[in-house]
């Protein structure tokens, strides 16, 4: 998206202050944070250089130009990687709002293997493509839209929002630094940009955290819901990119076994899952 750059180099130069990086401060700065000056002498670049580059009008930079930028900035990983991709975008087709991902039979098949633990598929703009059955007796997406099964707009929009989560600004800010990597990539992705636009009129919260330009992989971590059913649960969880198609990623909450939230969401399952039909005598 326009900007990304330029805006995310503002944002992260601003996280760190001269004595920081061993400069001493000398009148009155205008700016949080190191100067575009500052960040360029660190990095070994010409002022003009660096200035252009933040710009967006700058020549094809080099991979030592972008490591000695990420070093200055003191970018983790996630980071180091988000500005090679915005710094050096690649073509790539134009995708309509229209444009569908589907999954594999074999990956619905493997979804409705796990019988013990909520799982289920997003693909692009976190759109949740496919689940098992604990997962939509969890999640509820069989009673969704597709248009509503989307995890940024149950978040900020549609679902009970900051009344599931307890800790709603940690999968807030969680969820807005995945969709920024999710804009990055795919910059030409009509139906994205219309999210983001859509999310960002809608829901102050979205437009503070959008603006803030965290990034962040959606690999494991610890999600606490408040289920109108189960009541509390305590659901560690692990995403795995799947091979063949890095736009898809497999989430299964994977609780405690014995624990009190392995036990509720048994519970659950034994509440909203079919049982098999028994034939007659």
């Amino acid at each position: 998206m326009d900007g990304d750059l330029g805006d995310f180099l503002r944002s992260r130069r601003a996280r760190i202050q001269p004595a920081d990086v061993g400069l001493t401060a000398h009148g009155r700065r205008r700016v949080p944070g190191l100067r575009r000056e500052e960040v360029a002498q660190l990095a070994g670049v010409s002022v003009d250089y660096y200035i252009r580059l933040e710009q967006g009008r700058g020549p094809s930079v080099s991979d030592a130009v972008l490591d000695a930028i990420a070093r200055v900035l003191r970018l983790d990983e996630t980071e180091h990687a988000y500005l090679r991709t915005v710094a050096r975008p690649r073509p790539r087709p134009r995708r309509s709002a229209a444009a569908t991902q589907r999954v594999r039979p074999g990956l619905q098949l493997l979804l409705d293997t796990i019988d013990r633990a909520p799982a289920f598929v997003f693909g692009r703009r976190m759109d949740v493509l496919a689940w098992n059955a604990m997962g939509d007796a969890l999640n509820g997406f069989s009673r969704l839209t597709p248009a509503e099964r989307n995890i940024p707009r149950q978040v900020f929009l549609e679902g009970p929002g900051k009344a599931c989560y307890p800790e709603w600004e940690a999968v807030a800010a969680e969820t807005v630094a995945y969709l920024r990597l999710d804009a990055a990539r795919c910059p030409s992705d009509t139906a994205l940009c219309s999210l983001v636009g859509e999310l960002s009129v809608k829901s102050e919260d979205f437009r503070r955290l959008w603006a803030d330009h965290q990034v962040k992989e959606k690999t494991h971590g610890v999600k606490r819901i408040t289920h109108p059913v189960a009541g509390d649960l305590v659901l560690p969880y692990e995403t795995l990119t799947l091979p063949g198609d890095p736009e898809q990623l497999l989430v299964v909450y994977t609780p405690e076994p014995g624990s009190e939230s392995a036990e509720r969401l048994a519970l659950l399952g034994s509440w909203t899952v079919p049982l098999p039909e028994v034939a007659g005598p």
